[in-house]
């Protein structure tokens, strides 16, 4: 993502103007936004049924997650670079289309590592798409960045929350079906914003592929995206965990169990997260809910066999990493003395690697030691997280904002924590 992936002419800022009363093109954005984001979730309900059918180990279909993850990862790194030499909307509409094709071909997939290919072009796909939704609908929207900032931040919680549901109704009916879904509406959002949307051509500095490995010199932007590693392993160590830990769910129920996991996860980072960084600060809250999650996780490996004590863990397990993802926000939009969006990409290629390789890990070690061991895993991860974060917090504290998102460079950087 970079300065120039959004080159529309911005609409006058209107503080009073109406939320809702936004541009065509906005909403078309928007849309393809929550689409986008059911991606995270959508496989959650049908991992159990897949790994069934085509007699997969969980840790097999695990890397449906770890493909996904890691092509998103590096890709994050390319996506400053394509977006400033081609535009906006041409940057949108080729992840659009990659998403489209692979979600289809994953559908029609016999076999695990036919699906886990397909992920990686999915991962792709979704990389170039999520890395320049934001500043596009910074640009087009009317009124102040902080109401476009609102639309895009409804737009993932509602598509975050509504994946794991929308993957149990038609993982009902077959587990190909939840890829289907998503390749057709996908097919709607690719026309809307290629109709509704203008031209965006491309302007302003074209940027490198190394200057996300430079910004990373920078120790409070190492710091964070380290720490990040160790709590992505966590959150997905929740996400392919999670249903296996849960032998008499159907598809259906653990889609309604993420789809609070998910509701949970979009009420607190809008809502509670700028309540708890007033109250202990950013850095100090990023520690607490780090520790918090650890907890929360300890549990879930002490009861593991206790089903209720599961779901509740995997839907309280929303709000910690709802909370953590606007705080890191926060703190990497001012980590290093760099672009925003190259520090973006720096961060999120590092953070990638704790979602590419927690699933398989997790699962492992769960065929090979115990049904407690993938949630004990996740816990020791996320603790180790919070230690670097703690040895290393008067470095990224000196680093972390204190105004308000008020730029339209400030409002790329809030992708960093987002798309988690």
């Amino acid at each position: 993502m970079s300065h120039s992936s959004a080159t529309t002419t911005p609409h006058p800022t209107d503080e009073k103007s109406s939320f809702l009363a936004q541009p065509r093109a906005v909403w078309a954005v928007a849309f393809a936004c929550v689409i986008a984001f059911m991606g995270i979730g959508l496989v959650d309900p049908i991992l159990k049924d897949i790994a069934a059918q085509l007699a997969a180990t969980p840790s097999q279909v695990s890397l449906m997650f770890t493909s996904y993850m890691a092509i998103m990862g590096i890709a994050m790194l390319v996506t400053g670079v394509i977006s400033s030499r081609i535009g906006a909307k041409r940057t949108l509409l080729a992840g659009l289309s990659l998403i489209i094709v692979f979600a289809a071909l994953a559908g029609a997939s016999d076999t695990v590592g036919q699906i886990v290919g397909f992920r990686a072009g999915w991962g792709l796909g979704n990389a170039l798409f999520v890395a320049t939704a934001l500043s596009t609908i910074v640009s087009a929207s009317v009124g102040s960045t902080a109401q476009a900032i609102i639309l895009f931040e409804a737009a993932l919680g509602i598509g975050i929350a509504s994946g794991p549901l929308v993957g149990g109704l038609l993982g009902e009916q077959s587990w190909r079906a939840p890829f289907f879904g998503v390749s057709c509406l996908m097919v709607l959002a690719l026309v809307a914003t290629a109709v509704l949307l203008p031209a965006t051509p491309p302007a302003g500095r074209r940027t490198s592929l190394l200057d996300p490995f430079r910004a990373l010199k920078h120790r409070a932007l190492l710091l964070l995206g380290v720490t990040a590693i160790f709590y992505n392993i966590g959150f997905f160590t929740i996400l392919a965990a999670g249903p296996f830990a849960l032998p008499e769910a159907g598809i259906l129920e653990i889609g309604w169990i993420f789809f609070g996991w998910g509701l949970l996860l979009a009420f607190t980072s809008v809502f509670v997260a700028p309540v708890v960084q007033r109250w202990l600060g950013t850095v100090p809250a990023v520690i607490t809910v780090l520790a918090l999650f650890a907890a929360d996780l300890a549990v879930m490996a002490l009861f593991t066999s206790h089903t209720p004590v599961v779901v509740i863990g995997i839907v309280l397990s929303g709000a910690c990493i709802g909370v953590n993802n606007t705080l890191v926000t926060e703190a990497v939009m001012g980590a290093a003395p760099v672009e925003r969006p190259v520090a973006s990409a720096a961060y999120s290629f590092l953070r990638f690697t704790g979602g590419a390789v927690g699933p398989f890990v997790a699962l492992k070690l769960g065929e090979e030691v115990d049904a407690h061991a993938p949630f004990w895993f996740g816990a020791v991860a996320i603790a180790i997280g919070a230690l670097v974060l703690t040895a290393g917090r008067h470095v990224v504290a000196g680093r972390t904002p204190h105004a308000a998102v008020g730029s339209r460079d400030e409002a790329e950087a809030v992708l960093v924590g987002d798309q988690a």
